[in-house]
């Protein structure tokens, strides 16, 4: 077992809503000049959660399971910017009101742009919930650090899913992290230079079709850990040759240029100390038995 400071990182309460779909009026232009007029982010999304594919959708920018804010009305300011950094990858989700009361769900990431984060619930509970739900998230994660690897820093990961992620030592001075996709650096695009990475997501971009079949970026699944090559996250999103950084997919395919799925940031090694392990069960819906892989709700 990977030894951590989980004993030393603060655990909290915060509260959020479903976020209504937001979809502006007007037609939007794809990255070959395409208008469309397709759902995009937000809702209760009742038929995409983790496990099933980024891409293919009638849809850009789809979030799957259901999408969370703290202030619908002002999503960049207190309380939703709390709740964007302190809810980590693998937080309990409980419902607090509503038909669906006492069903508990899964944080998986969350969504720059939207702010928004990006909660599993089994279907089931989703076509009981409102958007006037409330939904208590445990959260618990930020500042978790690895004891035996200082110079890998982890974000936006619960130590419980830290420890279900089937990392191990390569008996040196290196972790191998299951991933399902190894990302070129080069197709790195919207979110990238943000200055933190405790909240939001960076797009892997999809608009050149012969590197999208190289690496195979069209079998990413929501909720797949991803590596992506060449990126140094650790004091904003950056270009830095051999480094390596661990993300988890948050949001689907997109048609505007710059974007892609969605990537929160999880691990970096600006020294390049990760080594990606290619697994194609590396998903958050295969490690904890929810999603598309999940039989029954609760």
């Amino acid at each position: 077992m990977l030894k951590t400071n989980e004993d030393l990182v603060v655990e909290m309460f915060m509260e959020c809503k479903p976020g209504p779909p937001r979809v502006g009026p007007g037609w939007k232009v794809d990255h070959n000049g395409v208008p469309f007029l397709l759902p995009g982010i937000g809702g209760i999304t009742l038929n995409v959660g983790v496990g099933d594919p980024a891409f293919g959708l009638a849809g850009d920018h789809i979030e799957p399971g259901v999408s969370c804010t703290a202030n619908a009305d002002k999503p960049n300011e207190f309380p939703n910017n709390s709740l964007q950094f302190l809810a980590c990858a693998g937080n309990e989700a409980k419902i607090l009101s509503g038909d669906a009361k006492g069903k508990t769900g899964v944080v998986i990431g969350h969504h720059g742009g939207s702010e928004h984060i990006i909660v599993e619930f089994a279907r089931k509970v989703k076509e009981q919930m409102g958007y006037d739900d409330r939904i208590r998230i445990r959260v618990r994660g930020q500042g978790l650090a690895l004891l035996d690897f200082p110079d890998i820093r982890l974000f936006n990961l619960s130590p419980d899913l830290l420890h279900k992620m089937q990392i191990q030592p390569d008996g040196k001075d290196k972790l191998i992290v299951p991933v399902t996709t190894m990302v070129p650096a080069s197709c790195m695009g919207s979110g990238l230079g943000r200055p933190h990475v405790g909240a939001g997501d960076y797009d892997v971009m999809t608009s050149d079709p012969d590197t999208v079949r190289q690496y195979h970026l069209d079998r990413i699944r929501f909720g797949d850990f991803v590596a992506l090559m060449d990126h140094d996250n650790s004091y904003g999103r950056a270009y830095r040759k051999g480094a390596v950084s661990i993300g988890i997919v948050v949001h689907s395919d997109c048609r505007l240029a710059g974007h892609g799925p969605g990537i929160t940031t999880l691990m970096t090694s600006p020294a390049g100390l990760i080594v990606p392990g290619q697994d194609p069960k590396a998903n958050i819906a295969d490690l904890l038995g929810i999603g598309t892989v999940c039989k029954t709700g609760n």
